[in-house]
Protein backbone atom coordinates (compact mmCIF):
# COMPACT_ATOMS: atom_id res chain seq x y z
CA UNK A 1 0.00 0.00 0.00
CA UNK A 2 2.78 2.20 0.41
CA UNK A 3 3.60 2.80 -2.97
CA UNK A 4 -0.08 4.12 -3.65
CA UNK A 5 0.25 6.29 -1.23
CA UNK A 6 0.79 9.34 -3.12
CA UNK A 7 -1.72 8.90 -5.49
CA UNK A 8 -4.20 7.76 -2.47
CA UNK A 9 -3.45 11.19 -0.99
CA UNK A 10 -4.12 13.29 -4.24
CA UNK A 11 -7.32 11.62 -4.39
CA UNK A 12 -8.35 12.23 -0.54
CA UNK A 13 -7.45 16.05 -1.09
CA UNK A 14 -9.60 16.32 -4.45
CA UNK A 15 -12.57 14.71 -3.11
CA UNK A 16 -12.48 16.85 -0.16
CA UNK A 17 -11.86 20.12 -1.87
CA UNK A 18 -14.34 18.98 -4.73
CA UNK A 19 -17.74 19.88 -2.85
CA UNK A 20 -15.82 23.43 -1.47
CA UNK A 21 -15.07 24.18 -5.19
CA UNK A 22 -18.69 23.17 -6.36
CA UNK A 23 -20.41 25.17 -3.70
CA UNK A 24 -18.15 27.89 -3.22
CA UNK A 25 -18.61 28.85 -6.73
CA UNK A 26 -22.74 27.80 -6.76
CA UNK A 27 -22.79 30.77 -4.12
CA UNK A 28 -21.49 32.94 -6.60
CA UNK A 29 -24.36 32.15 -8.92
CA UNK A 30 -26.59 32.22 -6.77
CA UNK A 31 -25.23 34.54 -4.87
CA UNK A 32 -28.80 36.80 -3.73
CA UNK A 33 -30.87 33.47 -2.78
CA UNK A 34 -27.38 32.67 -0.84
CA UNK A 35 -27.06 35.69 1.22
CA UNK A 36 -31.48 35.34 1.47
CA UNK A 37 -30.64 32.04 3.13
CA UNK A 38 -27.78 33.26 5.50
CA UNK A 39 -30.70 35.52 6.58
CA UNK A 40 -33.21 33.44 7.04
CA UNK A 41 -30.70 31.05 9.43
CA UNK A 42 -29.53 33.96 11.38
CA UNK A 43 -26.28 34.03 9.74
CA UNK A 44 -25.41 37.90 7.86
CA UNK A 45 -25.09 38.35 4.21
CA UNK A 46 -22.26 40.36 4.66
CA UNK A 47 -20.27 36.96 5.79
CA UNK A 48 -20.89 35.77 2.60
CA UNK A 49 -18.09 37.28 0.64
CA UNK A 50 -15.38 35.50 3.16
CA UNK A 51 -17.86 32.15 2.97
CA UNK A 52 -17.25 32.38 -0.59
CA UNK A 53 -13.47 33.21 -0.26
CA UNK A 54 -13.07 30.02 2.13
CA UNK A 55 -14.74 27.66 0.33
CA UNK A 56 -13.77 28.28 -3.42
CA UNK A 57 -10.04 29.40 -2.08
CA UNK A 58 -9.47 26.91 0.68
CA UNK A 59 -10.93 24.22 -1.67
CA UNK A 60 -8.61 25.66 -4.76
CA UNK A 61 -5.45 25.07 -2.29
CA UNK A 62 -6.43 21.72 -0.57
CA UNK A 63 -6.86 20.28 -4.39
CA UNK A 64 -3.68 22.45 -5.35
CA UNK A 65 -1.80 20.76 -2.11
CA UNK A 66 -0.35 24.09 -1.44
CA UNK A 67 -0.70 25.44 2.10
CA UNK A 68 -2.47 22.97 2.57
CA UNK A 69 -2.55 22.63 6.23
CA UNK A 70 -3.63 25.90 6.54
CA UNK A 71 -6.62 25.66 4.20
CA UNK A 72 -7.62 22.24 5.99
CA UNK A 73 -8.01 24.09 9.29
CA UNK A 74 -10.21 26.49 7.63
CA UNK A 75 -12.18 24.03 6.24
CA UNK A 76 -12.76 21.43 9.39
CA UNK A 77 -13.43 25.40 11.13
CA UNK A 78 -15.81 26.10 8.43
CA UNK A 79 -17.35 22.50 8.42
CA UNK A 80 -17.94 22.66 12.29
CA UNK A 81 -19.70 26.22 12.02
CA UNK A 82 -21.90 25.10 8.98
CA UNK A 83 -23.11 22.04 11.23
CA UNK A 84 -23.93 24.19 14.19
CA UNK A 85 -25.35 27.44 12.35
CA UNK A 86 -27.47 25.68 9.65
CA UNK A 87 -27.71 21.52 10.46
CA UNK A 88 -28.68 21.69 14.22
CA UNK A 89 -32.63 21.02 13.40
CA UNK A 90 -32.50 17.32 15.06
CA UNK A 91 -36.02 16.89 14.62
CA UNK A 92 -35.33 17.21 10.97
CA UNK A 93 -33.55 14.06 8.88
CA UNK A 94 -32.17 16.02 5.92
CA UNK A 95 -30.31 18.11 8.52
CA UNK A 96 -28.86 15.42 10.86
CA UNK A 97 -27.53 13.69 7.81
CA UNK A 98 -26.10 17.14 7.12
CA UNK A 99 -24.86 17.87 10.28
CA UNK A 100 -23.02 14.73 9.82
CA UNK A 101 -21.87 15.30 6.83
CA UNK A 102 -20.26 18.18 7.85
CA UNK A 103 -18.88 16.81 11.11
CA UNK A 104 -16.96 13.59 8.98
CA UNK A 105 -15.66 16.31 6.42
CA UNK A 106 -14.13 18.43 8.96
CA UNK A 107 -12.58 14.57 10.29
CA UNK A 108 -11.11 14.41 7.08
CA UNK A 109 -9.73 18.03 6.77
CA UNK A 110 -8.12 17.24 10.35
CA UNK A 111 -6.26 14.10 9.28
CA UNK A 112 -4.77 15.95 6.28
CA UNK A 113 -3.69 18.59 9.40
CA UNK A 114 -1.87 15.85 10.43
CA UNK A 115 -0.44 13.98 8.09
CA UNK A 116 0.22 16.79 5.56
CA UNK A 117 -0.87 16.93 1.70
CA UNK A 118 0.77 13.88 0.56
CA UNK A 119 4.06 13.56 -1.79
CA UNK A 120 1.85 14.78 -4.96
CA UNK A 121 1.55 18.20 -3.94
CA UNK A 122 2.92 22.13 -4.47
CA UNK A 123 3.74 21.72 -0.40
CA UNK A 124 6.15 18.89 -0.95
CA UNK A 125 7.68 20.14 -4.40
CA UNK A 126 8.33 23.55 -2.07
CA UNK A 127 9.74 21.47 0.85
CA UNK A 128 11.59 19.44 -1.35
CA UNK A 129 13.58 22.42 -3.48
CA UNK A 130 14.22 24.50 -0.14
CA UNK A 131 15.88 20.89 1.16
CA UNK A 132 18.19 20.82 -1.98
CA UNK A 133 18.86 24.29 -2.03
CA UNK A 134 20.08 23.91 2.01
CA UNK A 135 21.77 20.60 1.14
CA UNK A 136 23.74 22.39 -1.46
CA UNK A 137 24.33 25.60 0.58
Amino acid sequence: MQRFQAPIALLARLFLAYIFVMEGWAKITEYAATGDYMEANGVSAKLLPLVILTELGGGILVAAGFMTRYAALALAGFCLLTALLFHSDFSNLEQVINFNKNIAIAGGFLALIAFGPGAWSVDERLQRGMRSTSAEA
